[in-house]
């Protein structure tokens, strides 16, 4: 009998269809949706290091008449928050009404559905993580989410910098936690597959390849600047492709797909690369949680049509390690062969 259950991070999942983080999964309403359509786990909408910030700096701002305010702005974040107690109070009453809301959520969720809920935390520096990490996996999420994004555009910062920012986030977070964690990483690497390996053997459950940046744009009319490709088109999915296949069969964590995932054939491609799970987003967006019941639908055909039985009979099927031509996957040079030009 063809199941599309599998394992992702050590959670059962009913499938591998994941809805990633986004605006609606910070609704339960859609939630309850999600799980009726079929989903296999809710990746719930991303809590922000820099709302944070900057709900504390307004607090601690609206607070300048306190003696110690000036000694506040004078260590800054030079001292990682060490400040007078008086302002660490304001501070941590700001973090924790920032949080209670979101604890709330994960509550939610917990009691409205039986998939698993993965909460996430979008960050760029270490902060003090180990705070709301602990209050996540309290409110009872299942899972948790590290989405480090950081453009490297600092040219007074060298590749070591960046790269040991994201040790020192996964370091504070895995401390605090028992729970799986996985992290939600771009390609703004020196060396991708080493830097990505090395994340792997952190003792994270999970690689989330890649996360889809804030992507600016010009209006040559207003002379604003603007967000652009908001949404993934359904051809972005081959640069996680290849980099599912080369990782899948040379790391210890599972990978989760995700950006340009439409349809079956898509999420197929992915799992047959190495892929424990996809998650999905602007399919959603661009059609209705219907979509998800219909990957899965065709998922199941096509297992039958090719008498796979489960997700693991075809999992890194056609990964770097088993395809005939590893290279493959490696070349980035068009050849007339290659790139079907006539």
């Amino acid at each position: 009998m063809v199941t599309l259950e599998t394992k992702y991070m050590g959670l059962k999942l009913k499938s591998p269809i994941i809805i990633g983080s986004c605006g609606l999964t910070n609704s339960i309403d859609n939630i309850k949706n999600f799980e009726k359509y079929g989903a296999g786990a809710i990746v719930l909408k991303s809590i922000f290091e820099e709302q944070i910030r900057y709900e504390v700096m307004n607090s601690l701002k609206s607070h300048s008449n306190d003696p110690f305010y000036n000694e506040y702005n004078n260590i800054s974040l030079k001292k990682d928050y060490e400040y007078a107690e008086s302002l660490q109070y304001v501070s941590n009453y700001t973090k924790e009404n920032t949080l209670k809301e979101y604890v709330n959520l994960i509550k939610e969720a917990k009691k409205s559905v039986s998939i698993p809920i993965i909460a996430s935390i979008n960050c760029t520096t270490p902060y003090d993580w180990y705070y709301f990490t602990k209050r996540i996996q309290e409110a009872g999420a299942d899972a948790i989410e590290l989405n480090i994004y950081m453009l490297p555009s600092d040219k007074t910062k060298n590749s070591e910098f960046y790269e040991k920012t994201h040790f020192d986030i996964i370091s504070n977070v895995l401390k605090e936690v028992s729970i799986p964690v996985s992290v939600k990483v771009s390609y703004y690497f020196t060396s991708l597959a080493y830097t990505l390996s090395k994340i792997a053997n952190t003792g994270i459950k999970a690689l989330v390849l890649f996360n889809r940046p804030f992507s600016p744009d010009i209006d040559i009319n207003t002379f604003n600047i603007t967000s652009s490709n908001i949404l993934s088109s359904s051809s972005d999915y081959s640069q996680t492709l290849r980099w599912v296949a080369l990782l899948s069969c040379n790391i210890s964590c599972d990978i989760a797909a995700t950006t340009g995932i439409y349809n079956h054939e898509t999420a197929i491609k992915q799992i047959l690369a190495g892929a424990s799970a996809v998650q999905i987003v602007s399919a959603i967006y661009k059609n209705s949680p219907n979509i998800i019941s219909e990957i899965n639908n065709n998922i199941m055909k096509w297992m039958e049509n090719n008498k796979f039985n489960s997700i693991n009979d075809f999992k890194g099927k056609l990964s770097s390690k088993n395809v005939k031509n590893p290279a493959d996957f490696e070349r980035v040079q068009f050849m007339k062969y290659y790139s079907n030009i006539e």
